[in-house]
């Protein structure tokens, strides 16, 4: 049997889902990959915050990719376990997770991430690069496409052509999104999110998954490898209007998590007293989603992860998701290339609708689960609530139905 051409396959991003997806498609005879990633190999070495990853990410990357899995699983700390509690002290909802889930999470810096998931692909990823332009080599027609880039920090440009498939890895703001279908129009829910990363821990305070409410106003925080602590907070805003000056500030801050009743609990004290300290150093953002896509209707290009579905962060299932996406398009396109006809296409559509009804649910419960985060919300009753049969039934569905191999 004579084995048919190269597909060369391009994808934008070294993130997440495309990481995970050049290192699924790697070793695979008839296919040629190229990464682009626009941040150099040295990037987001200090940078970043950290993350949970969801027991469905840890699920289906042992399903599809059951070495990457183990390498996350070993470099990172255990997520077991979900509490909720009033800054005060008082607890409302204390989750193992194993509860709802088949195996517990896990915990670990964004940095760490990168380069786990970096480092088995470092020959097909091309650093320091960005994408200038992106067409059809043949307009009006479902032909190969066009990619030209420019090296950072050379001013270098190239020309990548013969593109039988490209991938959107690139993020909530994706450039391939934008160019091919039509750029997202993001919904605010009217909350701002802030991040941080301390280096420095309390275990005995802080360790696994937590979050602190004073009214709608709500503080997160977890251990993560390497004496760090990964501490979000977030509060109310208008949904019209960018995060106020006056609220980055140590003092409003602080005022936002403080019991008006009396002093805060001594989870809650460190946490403000750290946050308060390190005003300079947190990342700002405001809570927004967008609708879905996943490919054009020529099955030439297909949108992973954040390019795809960027959804609230409420439940965690940023990254998460996008490993889930990752995992079934390394199988569907691993077939499709084992294929003569490397129907790549065809590919594309079974990635679309394996993918849709499962994410649909997830960005729906994501939204639903900020109920307790939103103006005028009552933590209290929101959270109790969360202890209820019908949350826990989606929490299972959430972390159970990962995609199987």
């Amino acid at each position: 049997m004579t084995a048919g051409p190269r597909r060369r396959i391009v994808i934008v991003g070294a993130g997440v889902a495309g990481s995970i997806l050049a290192y699924g498609l790697k070793d695979i005879a008839g296919a040629d990959i190229i990464c682009l990633e626009r941040a150099a190999p040295e990037d987001h070495s200090d940078a970043g915050t950290g993350l949970n990853v969801g027991p469905n990410a840890i699920k289906a990357l042992r399903a599809f990719l059951p070495d990457l899995a183990g390498t996350l699983v070993e470099q990172s700390l255990p997520w077991n376990s979900w509490r909720i509690s009033l800054t005060n002290g008082r607890e409302l909802m204390n989750l193992p997770l194993l509860d709802v889930a088949d195996n517990p999470g896990i915990r670990i810096r964004w940095s760490a991430l990168y380069r786990l998931l970096r480092q088995p692909v470092l020959q097909h990823v091309r650093f320091s690069t960005e994408v200038i332009a992106m067409r059809y080599a043949r307009a009006g027609e479902a032909g190969p496409i066009v990619v030209e880039t420019r090296n950072r920090r050379s001013g270098v440009t190239a020309v990548i052509d013969g593109i039988d498939l490209l991938i959107a890895g690139d993020g909530r703001y994706s450039a391939v999104r934008e160019t091919f279908l039509a750029r997202p129009q993001p919904e605010f829910l009217g909350v701002c999110i802030f991040r941080l990363l301390v280096e420095e821990t309390r275990p005995e305070l802080i360790d696994d998954y937590e979050q602190w409410f004073n009214g709608p106003n709500r503080l997160l925080a977890f251990r993560v490898p390497g004496n760090a602590t990964y501490i979000a907070g977030s509060f109310p805003i208008p949904a019209d209007r960018d995060v106020p000056a006056a609220a980055k500030t140590a003092a409003a801050l602080r005022a936002l998590y403080t019991p008006a009743d009396g002093a805060a609990h001594a989870q809650s004290a460190w946490l403000i007293d750290t946050i308060c300290s390190n005003v300079a150093d947190i990342h700002w953002a405001r809570l927004q989603e967008a609708d879905m896509a996943f490919a054009d209707p020529n099955g030439r290009i297909l949108l992973l992860g954040d390019a795809a579905h960027p959804m609230v962060p409420t439940l965690g299932q940023g990254a998460t998701q996008a490993m889930e996406d990752a995992c079934v398009a390394v199988a569907e396109l691993r077939q499709a290339l084992a294929g003569n006809d490397g129907d790549l296409a065809g590919a594309v559509r079974r990635i679309e609708q394996r993918r849709r009804d499962r994410v649909e649910f997830v960005v729906r419960f994501s939204r639903d689960a900020t109920d307790t985060m939103l103006a005028g919300a009552d933590p209290v009753s929101g959270s109790l609530a969360k202890n209820a049969p019908g949350f826990r039934a989606k929490l299972a569905r959430l972390y159970r139905d990962a995609p199987a191999a």
